[in-house]
């Protein structure tokens, strides 16, 4: 059984061998492994920094440079190069936790040898070693990433082992020439399908960086707009039984957002729930004025 690593890099050269030596303390397992780094245009040391890794052949590396065309794009490259019959990914400010590949040689034949499920989602422990958000309500359960995070309200980032025959069938999806969309609208696509074995382990560690997507999430919201329209204006068009209040308000508020953003006609017909349509019309001119701020 292989295990492909996927990592997208834009001028981590100084984070990448955390990464680096956490995958090599993790090769005591059954798993064949291999690492597969696209670097996004980095000036840095990045590519000399990696040819020494694949000069010392320890780990099998992947590597290849592509001018700076965002995470998404490089990571939808390395989809298609990966070989593994399982694929994760992992930033390249991120690392393995001790017992990572143990966990997932572990749980991987309940992946493999059920057809309905795409993946398995983990916890990601902070750099201070508390868990990342919530944990599952359950040990082990089958479920949707769009039911955990809109109905049970599991936060924090998770880490995704995927079924690499079934992910190589989707991609994120960028909208005219942007650089950067939310993972969650290929997992909600892939949910239509599929289903999701969560598991209460941790595989990564790692917090956000000063630099990073989520940690400028205003800046990220104003340079990739459309994306986040696609998104946001996907989820009101599905049924929406059982979606917690606040999640409800959430997304209709910032359909709202991007609407304005995107300059795209304000359109309550795409909104498949009558309560949602009640929402949006109470709600339209408070965000219209808050997006004008924004």
């Amino acid at each position: 059984m292989k295990l492909s690593i996927l990592t997208a890099t834009y001028n981590r050269a100084t984070y990448l061998p955390k990464l680096y030596e956490s995958i090599k303390k993790n090769l005591n397992t059954n798993l064949n492994c291999e690492w597969v780094i696209i670097d996004d245009g980095s000036t840095d040391e990045t590519k000399n920094q990696i040819q020494k890794w694949i000069d010392e052949n320890i780990v099998a590396i992947q590597y290849q440079y592509q001018k700076n065309s965002g995470k998404m794009a490089a990571i939808n490259k390395a989809t298609k190069l990966a070989t593994g019959d399982l694929m994760v990914d992992c930033d390249s400010d991120d690392s393995f936790t001790e017992d990572a590949f143990y966990q997932i040689e572990k749980n991987a034949k309940k992946l493999l040898e059920n057809q309905n499920l795409y993946g398995m989602v983990f916890l990601k422990k902070e750099n201070n070693g508390k868990i990342s958000g919530k944990q599952f309500q359950e040990k082990e359960q089958i479920t949707t990433m769009f039911d955990l995070y809109f109905k049970e309200d599991i936060k924090g980032e998770k880490i995704i082992v995927f079924n690499s025959k079934i992910r190589k069938q989707y991609a994120h999806k960028l909208e005219k020439g942007e650089k950067f969309i939310t993972e969650s609208r290929m997992y909600h696509e892939m949910d239509k399908t599929y289903q999701i074995l969560a598991i209460n382990e941790a595989i990564e560690q790692g917090s956000y960086v000063e630099d990073g997507y989520t940690k400028n999430i205003e800046k990220t919201f104003k340079q990739y707009p459309y994306g986040y329209y696609m998104y946001f204006k996907e989820i009101l068009q599905k049924d929406m039984k059982g979606v917690l209040w606040k999640k409800r308000l959430y997304v209709i508020k910032h359909y709202i957002l991007f609407s304005y953003l995107t300059k795209n006609k304000f359109n309550v017909n795409v909104i498949k729930s009558k309560l949602n349509k009640t929402l949006y019309t109470l709600f339209y001119l408070p965000g219209i004025i808050k997006s004008k701020k924004f």
